[in-house]
């Protein structure tokens, strides 16, 4: 289930990820920018918070890990864990329970769990059958309940080139599974799926949110197999929040009157073709952008009756 209601205020559960520099799990994906750029920007934009970002970004160890980030004046919010969930003979908890050590080290709150096909990327996918289906759900239970017991939230990413990318198989998991969501705004709308429906239909199932913004011709392009999704990326696909096709401002408004106490991680998906100096590319510029229209948005929220 989502977080106990709060009252701290949406602009305190502002965060980033490392994905808006770039910084991606998937072999070739670009240009990877290293901890100490993205993290001093980060603060430079006003974040104050942050997704770890994949394996390798930051030190393996629990503990140097939390201390990286405290190093940079950044709380961790969680980690982005695609693991392989309808596998009858493959069993992702360790996996899963390894993330979880970096993150009680350091106080974050939520372990985002991805349904990975087992290829690397996210440009094919397979389809599942009823029985792998079957082991994907009681496997998303089990991880809901360690993480429990772990004192942490298990969420769900529905994202495209996994095993749940649809709206419908979102709607599957809510349906067949106890653990919670985290609400990709960009990955369901490209997936086909409605993320202002999903917020106003479920907004008790959600415990994370990551709030991205669209091209919808793009996305639609992607979504019939015209472009894959890197192809996607790469042509700009996601935008600056409020310069797309995602309702950002119902999203948000749904899920605060609904008593939503999470966190909001802005993140847009870039591929860097190299250094941003050589390239002429700042991500700054954008996820500024980001955090200045979210911030519009709390303060529209705030004055509303």
């Amino acid at each position: 289930m989502s977080p106990t209601t709060t009252s701290t205020p949406l602009r305190d559960r502002i965060a980033g990820a490392p994905i808006s520099w770039g910084v991606c799990e998937v072999p070739g994906w670009g240009h990877q920018l290293p901890p100490e750029r993205v993290l001093g920007d980060m603060r430079a934009v006003g974040l104050s918070a942050t997704e770890f970002g994949p394996d390798g970004f930051l030190p393996d160890a629990p503990d140097a890990k939390a201390r990286t980030l405290a190093d940079a004046g950044l709380r961790a919010v969680g980690q982005f864990v695609p693991v392989v969930l309808h596998g009858a003979d493959t069993d992702p908890l360790p996996t899963v329970e390894d993330a979880m050590d970096g993150l009680v080290a350091a106080g974050a709150s939520t372990v985002v769990i991805a349904a990975a096909t087992g290829a690397e990327g996210y440009d094919e996918r397979p389809a599942l059958d009823d029985d792998q289906w079957r082991t994907l759900l009681h496997t998303l239970n089990r991880v809901s309940d360690a993480a429990a017991a772990r004192g942490l939230l298990a969420t769900l990413h529905p994202h495209v080139g996994t095993m749940v990318e649809t709206g419908d198989e979102t709607d599957r998991v809510l349906a067949g599974s106890h653990v919670s969501l985290c609400l990709d705004t960009g990955h369901l709308l490209i997936g086909g799926g409605d993320p202002v429906r999903v917020a106003v239909e479920h907004p008790d199932r959600i415990g994370h949110v990551h709030l991205k913004d669209v091209r919808l011709d793009l996305a639609e392009r992607v979504r019939a197999g015209e472009l894959s999704y890197t192809e996607g990326v790469a042509r700009g696909m996601y935008v600056p929040l409020g310069a797309g096709d995602v309702d950002i401002a119902a999203i948000v408004r749904a899920l605060e009157g609904a008593g939503y106490a999470g966190w909001y991680v802005l993140e847009q998906d870039t591929i860097l073709t190299g250094a941003p100096a050589d390239t002429g590319v700042d991500p700054v510029t954008d996820v500024r952008a980001c955090v200045a229209h979210i911030l519009a948005v709390a303060d529209d929220l705030a004055v509303t009756p």
